[in-house]
């Protein structure tokens, strides 16, 4: 077995472990980075950038068939679902090309390939793919970062049972054309934007989710009001219990029978396919006992999100985590944001630094959008933060009906006594570009007031944040009465 030795050891080539690198290099040249599979990250190979390919078809074939709204007829809309999958696949291959070309860039001698593991504390073995031992490498590493990323959530026994008839959310990007029907299994954020996108490019589509979850927003009137909006478009069971799928009409004409609880009564239903975007199961096949590692609760290291350091400081461990492994915030910027940090740390260890985390954005691209920007509701309640509501409807917004994309609610949050602003959630219009407004205005500690004495041009949707902004300032008694039913360009402008 070859023996090597490194000031820092990498577990993984994602965004975390990509970010982590660069990092430690800043302070050690002597880095080395593991994967067992093939480059490319979780965004642009199965995450973010498929998916948004997706929903970019399902928003033109969606485009098309509500034209009529506008007077605009453009005839008989064919979706070629061949056609709208090699354009997924060949842009998506187009993404993580970008990511190999950075990866062929590094020394050869900083790129390990293979299965990674402790066995004892700073000392890793790396089983190559053929696992005859002939390639292994016993790895003595001063520092290890851990950015092995997530995997989907399968239940138990379901890929035995249905095959190739089962995909995950991964899964879904290496489809070589579209279903006729499928179940998605799940209601968080994966789950909605696929089965809309899909119901939208003329897939069958039902959702089966619990608690009549639809997407992350916590406060309680705008995750009714999602749920109310989706519902309108997508087939959804509620509370779908005790799930039980099988395969039927094996040797022709093979479909998956599901079956179901929802209110006390049995459904039943057969599709092409089923969708598990049930949520994601951090990779932490490590053996992390061998290098002295506790587990949490939920199967996960204890570490500091600021500073990526694996267990209590005091102890002040060598071993950093970041990325998608941690489930604190599956997103590529915090991913991102993870490596850098636990890079750097691990590269100027043992002076451990802090780093503070940046404003919270998060963003669904499902139509209508849905984003949390700054602190949730559930944040703010769960740390007694004494705080106000305002709240705007988009359905009158005057730059929303124009668009005929008038439907949504956002709510921000305000502070008493110092009537700074907290943060927002919403669904509604242009989502996407709010959150980041929002989410600025938090990071540079606004003030409700300040945000309204900022320009508002006519007419955009913005307009519907400072209609929020005005009602919040009025319930923190720090501002007038906002006017009733302004449309932006009247009294209230």
């Amino acid at each position: 077995m070859k023996t090597l030795s490194t000031d820092v050891a990498i577990i993984g080539s994602g965004t975390a472990g990509m970010g982590a690198f660069r990092a430690a290099r800043e302070h050690t040249k002597n880095v080395v980075i593991i994967e067992s599979g093939p480059y490319g990250t979780t965004c642009a190979r199965v995450g973010c950038m498929p998916s948004k390919l997706l929903i970019a078809a399902a928003e033109a074939a969606h485009r098309a068939q509500v034209a009529p709204i506008f007077g605009v007829h453009p005839g008989t809309v064919r979706i070629d679902g061949n056609e709208v999958m090699q354009r997924v696949r060949d842009e998506r291959d187009r993404f993580v090309g970008f990511v190999i070309d950075t990866v062929d860039d590094w020394p050869a001698e900083a790129k390990l390939h293979g299965r990674a593991k402790f066995i004892a504390p700073g000392k890793l073995k790396i089983t190559g793919e053929s696992g005859d031992g002939g390639g292994d490498i016993e790895l003595a590493a001063s520092r290890v970062v851990i950015a092995t990323g997530s995997s989907p959530f399968v239940p138990e026994g379901w890929r035995k049972t249905l095959g190739d008839r089962l995909a995950t959310n991964d899964d879904v990007f290496y489809w070589q054309t579209l279903p006729q029907s499928a179940a998605v299994i799940g209601g968080g954020v994966i789950a909605l934007e696929l089965a809309q996108a899909l119901t939208r490019l003329g897939v069958r589509i039902k959702v089966l989710t619990r608690k009549g979850r639809l997407g992350p927003l916590t406060d309680p009137d705008l995750a009714k009001k999602t749920a109310e909006i989706m519902s309108a478009e997508l087939t959804v069971s509620p509370d779908a219990d005790d799930i039980r799928v099988s395969r039927t009409g094996l040797g022709g004409g093979e479909e998956v029978e599901v079956r179901w609880w929802d209110a006390g009564i049995e459904h039943c239903d057969r599709f092409e396919t089923v969708i598990v975007a049930a949520g994601r199961q951090p990779q932490l096949d490590l053996d992390l006992a061998a290098a002295g590692i506790d587990l949490g609760v939920r199967g996960i290291p204890h570490f500091d999100r600021e500073t990526g350091q694996v267990g209590p400081a005091s102890e002040n461990r060598p071993i950093f985590i970041a990325g998608d492994v941690t489930n604190a915030h599956p997103l590529l910027h915090e991913a991102a944001d993870d490596g850098r940090i636990a890079g750097d740390n691990a590269g100027r260890y043992p002076d451990v630094r802090v780093h503070p985390r940046r404003t919270p954005l998060a963003v669904v691209f499902t139509d209508p959008q849905l984003m949390i920007a700054g602190a949730s509701h559930r944040v703010l309640c769960k740390a007694g933060t004494e705080f106000e509501t305002g709240e705007a409807s988009f359905e009158d917004q005057g730059r929303s009906r124009v668009m005929a994309q008038n439907a949504g609610m956002i709510h921000v949050y305000g502070a008493h006594h110092t009537g700074r602003f907290l943060g927002a959630e919403m669904i509604g219009p242009s989502a996407e570009h709010i959150g980041h407004l929002l989410s600025w205005a938090v990071q540079q500690q606004m003030t409700v007031q300040q945000m309204l004495d900022s320009p508002f041009y006519h007419p955009v949707v913005e307009e519907g944040v400072r209609a929020a902004l005005r009602d919040l300032n009025r319930k923190l008694r720090l501002g007038p009465p906002p006017v009733k039913r302004s449309m932006d360009c009247g009294p209230g402008a």
